[in-house]
């Protein structure tokens, strides 16, 4: 359990949390949320001992362990993957390596005895024994190959890597797990285990994260940082966006009639203030007047960017013909084989699965960006598209500022109206000036969208949408994409996301060059017996091949 006794922390004028009291029991999973910059990960921070607050007290149980998803993807490059998992619980990677080290001595002398028997029963009461299975098995529900758990760290690629650290921290059990943004970098699969793994957690996690769907499933609470507040919410980010809506709205209703009320007191003092018969009423009137804050009755400091995509031209009836899409990677290695599809007018399709440089790469040939190796495509005469492509970051090397910037790509050249969309993108004042090449992931985000906003087109394309977002701009994003009337081909990792959105599903399944094709939302196709079917006969048949 760690408890938070009125905990402050300030940087220079600035106060990120004040009188902060929480509780974090056993057995519950906390979902930290707020605005960008509203503090969650230092929230964690602190909480795990890495930066020092200035006021107040936490206590943690005794002899009670922390673990913490790490940030530093390359700080275990000199180890294997299993080690690096392992080393998730300090004393036990301690134990293993003296136990180890004493057993690979030459000279065995009788203190080394006595010290390794110590040690052996120190590992068995540790897990030790079970470790290395333990480790194998988080590896594999995170989707890497068992042939990827004896490899060097610096051997894999970094969206292993960031699965490696998660099963480090998810590792042995510890008694309060820290999680930053856990489902970055995972595929729904990997986060549909994730959910499952933290579901029958029995301990304390307390996890930020901007994935509705991952918060509905697995929080028990909600902490919510606002305004330097930290409130506690019982239930999922459902449960507090309700409760949240009608907070706001009472204060809102609130702050309306302090300002009514506010008026009325001052007009009175204005008009009796020089009455002496009135003059005593007046002045009781004024002390009620100052005693109305109408400052702080604060609603919230999130703030929701404006996202809609309105079309130049309506779509006819021939969107996209796809025919026998054939590419390879740089090593030979086929990545798409063969690809068919034909998309029809209306269609929001989510490409999903595993095969994620598959869904790329078709994403990169059809927007004209790359060429396939065999086979072609073809674009009806009314469509027009926009791509948003998930390495973006060639848009912005450049030192322009976003208004310059977007310019480039604006029908409209006037200054006025340039600013005025980028202030609705929360571009405003002196933030519009600020040069691309120093802008944030989720700035960069919301430069391409409004990119794709000014574009007018028909179809869109976006690959992988909703990474660096904050959950605000996720749901204007989300809002945005529902409303468009054009055609929508996407990928993303957010199933709430996915779900609110596809009217059709497609997966692309490994080596076998096939693919399933479903007119359907995204939970029924999870639920479908005939799709779990074929992706099962598809899975097994990479396995045989493997073997």
């Amino acid at each position: 359990m760690i408890t938070v006794t009125d905990m402050r922390l300030s940087y220079g004028e600035r106060t990120l949390f004040k009188d902060v009291n929480l509780k974090f029991i056993p057995g519950n999973c906390y979902g930290v949320i707020g605005a960008n910059g509203a503090g969650k990960s230092t929230l964690l921070k602190i909480l795990s001992g890495e930066i020092e607050h200035d006021k107040g007290e936490i206590t943690i149980g005794a002899k009670q362990r922390i673990a913490v998803l790490r940030q530093d993807h390359f700080a275990f490059e000199q180890y294997s993957v299993i080690n690096a998992v392992i080393m998730g619980y300090p004393r036990l990677y301690e134990v293993g390596r003296e136990r180890d080290a004493i057993y690979a001595k030459e000279d065995f002398s009788d203190e080394d005895g006595i010290r390794s028997a110590e040690l052996e029963a120190e590992f068995g009461e540790l897990g030790g024994y079970e470790a290395e299975s333990e480790a194998g098995r988080l590896l594999s529900g995170l989707g890497l190959d068992e042939a990827d758990h004896s490899k060097m760290m610096s051997d894999i690629d970094e969206t292993k890597k960031v699965r490696v650290l998660l099963a480090q921290a998810l590792f042995g059990n510890p008694d309060v797990l820290l999680l930053d943004e856990p489902t970055n970098g995972l595929d729904l699969e990997s986060i549909a285990w994730l959910e499952d793994f933290l579901i029958d957690f029995p301990n304390t996690v307390i996890v930020v994260s901007h994935d509705r769907h991952f918060l509905n499933s697995v929080c028990t609470h909600i902490v919510d940082i606002d305004f330097g507040r930290i409130t506690l919410y019982t239930g999922n980010y459902d449960f507090w966006f309700q409760m949240s809506r009608i907070l706001q709205k009472q204060a809102r209703e609130q702050q309306k009639k302090n300002e009514d009320k506010a008026r009325e007191l001052k007009e009175f003092i204005a008009r009796f203030s020089s009455n002496a018969a009135k003059s005593r009423q007046a002045t009781s009137r004024k002390k009620v007047l100052e005693k109305l804050d109408l400052d702080n009755i604060p609603v919230t400091s999130r703030k929701f960017p404006f996202v809609g995509f309105k079309p130049d031209r309506d779509i006819g009836n021939n969107v996209l013909r796809i025919e026998k899409l054939s590419v390879k990677s740089t090593e030979g290695q086929p990545i798409l084989d063969n690809f068919s599809l034909i998309v029809n007018k209306g269609d929001k399709i989510a490409f999903v699965g595993q095969e994620h440089n598959a869904k790329t790469a078709l994403f990169d040939i059809i927007a004209g960006v790359k060429k396939a190796d065999a086979g072609d495509y073809y674009w009806g005469q009314t469509t027009s598209a926009a791509y948003f492509s998930k390495e973006h970051t060639p848009f912005f090397n450049s030192k322009l500022s976003i208004t310059d910037w977007l310019r480039q790509f604006s029908p409209d050249q006037d200054e006025t109206y340039i600013r005025g969309f980028l202030g609705r993108m929360l571009f405003s004042g002196d933030e519009a000036l600020k040069p691309v090449n120093v802008l944030s992931g989720g700035e960069k985000v919301r430069c391409m969208l409004a990119k794709m906003m000014l574009s007018g087109a028909n179809v869109l394309i976006l690959d992988e949408p909703t990474n660096h977002l904050d959950l605000e701009a996720i749901t204007a994003l989300n809002d945005g994409l529902c409303a468009f009337t054009g055609v929508i081909l996407f990928n993303s990792h957010d199933h709430e996301f996915v779900n609110s959105l596809a009217s059709r599903v497609v997966e692309i399944l490994p080596g076998s060059g096939k693919l399933i094709d479903r007119m359907m939302p995204f939970d029924d196709y999870l639920k479908d017996d005939s799709v779990k079917s074929l992706r099962a006969e598809a899975y097994h048949h990479v396995e045989r091949l493997k073997i």
